[in-house]
């Protein structure tokens, strides 16, 4: 079946755009590998997204699709395989349900956060271990809490956690911190947050929530227990832009560039939410994005 607007991925921004596209009364496919919500379902509680003084991650997933679906969004849960961007038509082969086309696509793939790889991280995932300080922090008022990580992203988390938190333990493997001076400077000499460099993450400890991470010093391998209420990952991203490699423009860090109208460097492609070049990335930025490029592709078509 061809449809006027094929969008890939069903986060926020995905689903934005499906919202918009529908309103403009084009027949729009999203196709999704897993659920519809993307990262939001990583979040137990949000707190910043208008509207919604407090909201649980799935259940603002499952609002935003039901939102979709009753403007008449068709989903199709399958995994792209592969895709052909260039000329009029576009066509996205899917595992099970086969080719697609349409003359517009909207890649809203979106990027995962890069996981430390050990044990209990994925249990214990929105129970304490966590991806975010803007949307989780405020759930660790005047609670010890752990920051993973040595880059601009993770001593930002912990200068926002500061404010927050009774303590912050800043744990990092490298000897030196991978960020802008000024902020180094700034977060050295303050009196809430510990330092612990050359130390990397052994363990995760918990049952239903986390209650401790293990660590160890790389240079001396003495083994230490930190007590935490939560645990704050920030060693980085990775954008899901594999599929595109070769077809669009992809930054240095992998994500794919495009303009202030959504526009990629082909015709008719469109680039939204995470997976693009951008500094912020919320909830309510990934909406604008998917707004803007469902507008600009009903203009395209017309």
């Amino acid at each position: 079946m061809n449809y006027d607007l094929i969008i890939i991925g069903a986060g926020p921004a995905g689903i934005t755009a499906g919202i918009y596209a529908t309103r403009f009364n084009l027949n729009v496919l999203i196709v999704e590998k897993m659920n519809t919500g993307g990262q939001v379902n990583l979040t137990s509680k949000i707190d910043n997204f208008p509207a919604f003084p407090e909201i649980e991650g799935f259940e603002l997933s499952q609002k935003l699709h039901s939102h979709a679906e009753a403007l008449g969004v068709n989903f199709l849960f399958d995994e792209v395989k592969s895709v052909s961007l260039e000329g009029q038509t576009k066509t996205v082969v899917t595992e099970y349900s086969g080719e697609v086309s349409a003359p517009c696509v909207i890649v809203a793939t979106g990027a995962r956060p890069r996981k430390l790889g050990i044990e209990k991280e994925e249990e214990l995932t929105g129970r304490g271990v966590c991806y975010c300080a803007v949307c989780d922090g405020g759930f660790y008022k005047d609670k010890d809490v752990v920051v993973v990580g040595g880059g601009n992203s993770a001593l930002e988390e912990a200068f926002l956690l500061k404010n927050i938190a009774k303590k912050v333990t800043l744990v990092h493997i490298l000897d030196d911190f991978q960020a802008n001076a000024k902020l180094i400077e700034k977060l050295k000499n303050d009196d809430k947050i510990e330092y612990m460099t050359t130390t990397e993450v052994k363990e995760i400890c918990g049952t239903d929530k986390l209650e401790s991470i293990k660590v160890q010093n790389v240079k001396t391998g003495e083994q230490k227990e930190i007590m935490a209420d939560g645990m704050f990952v920030s060693i980085g991203r990775v954008p899901n832009s594999e599929l595109f490699e070769g077809s669009l423009k992809i930054d240095k860090n992998g994500y794919i560039e495009a303009d202030e109208d959504m526009q990629t460097n082909i015709e008719g492609v469109y680039a939204v939410g995470d997976i693009r070049t951008k500094k912020i990335r919320q909830i309510v930025t990934a909406c604008a994005d998917g707004a803007i490029a469902a507008t600009n592709a009903y203009y395209y078509l017309n």
